[in-house]
């Protein structure tokens, strides 16, 4: 029973601010491994091998965390097993991130607008217009909702069913760190970081498309137009590279009544993207607050959704 104190604990507070976090463990050790391995020789086959190393090295450091604790008595174990689960959950960082960004815009401010979209994007931010800040954004939210609430809530109630709940969800967390740190199409990491990248694809392909469907139930729940959430999610969910970016966008896009996606800058230089969705109307600054309604709503039903299930394993 210790994922629904841990979602109510993320709603709170957010994330640990000043306190050990484990996503900084897991950056250390993926940075630990790449450092000992990396080389332009046999990229893939090293990447497989620092993949593997990574995800057991994860594991070995969260048992051992929760051997220590079971040591010191079930309540401290309980205590070690919530604050894990806590620290993977980014439903309130999602909110607190992108929040300051609509704040800005209704303010006028679009230089601290694009500044603090800047930490939380990958791309370019200093030329952004307003609606290209807000449609930023809400992508950021479609995309987090996936990674940091969708498929970490997957893993841990996978894990639940076996007691194991704060290690499925670090596993999982160490997959994707990997990739958002070596899962790039360039020059260094395009063969080295080539499994990583797969294997984030893979970890994310079941929890991407339940999430979506959950996604769709709180727009209807939420009084968006479902039935267009549906219809763009079914038309547009696999026009991305990536098998699984454009479920949740295609989704929010559907259900804002927006067009995502059409590519960025990075770097200087321009990525195109598919569009995603119909440009019914342009995106307007709300839009950000609605983005975050969705994601809120989603995050109940998966809540619910888990209660059931760890009630229904008592």
């Amino acid at each position: 029973m210790q994922i629904i104190p841990a979602l109510v604990l993320d709603a709170i507070i957010g994330d640990p601010k000043g306190f050990f976090h484990p996503v900084a463990l897991v950056g250390k050790i993926i940075s630990f491994w790449e450092g000992l391995l990396y080389s332009e020789r046999d990229g893939k086959g090293r990447g497989v091998f620092f993949c593997a190393l990574v995800l057991l090295t994860t594991a070995a450091v969260v048992s051992l965390l929760l051997f220590a604790a079971w040591l010191l008595g079930k309540w401290v174990l309980a205590a070690a097993e919530i604050y894990l689960l806590y620290s993977a959950i980014a439903f309130r960082s999602l909110k607190d991130e992108s929040t300051p960004v609509a704040e800005f815009l209704v303010n006028g401010n679009m230089r601290a607008a694009r500044l603090h979209l800047s930490y939380i994007v990958g791309r370019d931010t200093a030329d952004l217009t307003e609606k290209e800040i807000v449609r930023a954004t809400v992508e950021t939210i479609a995309e987090g909702y996936i990674d940091g609430i969708a498929s970490t809530l997957f893993y841990m109630l996978l894990g639940a069913f076996i007691g194991q709940a704060a290690l499925f969800a670090w596993i999982y967390k160490a997959i994707n760190t990997m990739d958002s740190m070596v899962g790039y199409d360039n020059e260094r990491y395009h063969d080295f970081g080539w499994a990583a990248a797969k294997l984030d694809d893979a970890a994310n392909f079941i929890p991407a498309r339940i999430g979506a469907a959950i996604a769709i139930a709180a727009g209807f729940f939420s009084g968006f137009d479902a039935h267009e959430g549906l219809r763009v999610f079914l038309r547009d969910r696999l026009l991305h590279k990536s098998p699984n970016s454009a479920h949740a966008e295609s989704v929010f896009a559907g259900l804002l009544g927006i067009a995502l996606g059409g590519g960025a800058t990075y770097d200087g230089e321009f990525e195109p993207r598919p569009w995603l969705g119909d440009p019914r109307r342009e995106p307007e600054v709300f839009d950000i607050l609605r983005a975050q309604k969705i994601m809120t709503v989603s995050t109940a039903i998966w809540s619910l959704a888990i209660l059931a299930a760890e009630l229904a394993l008592i």
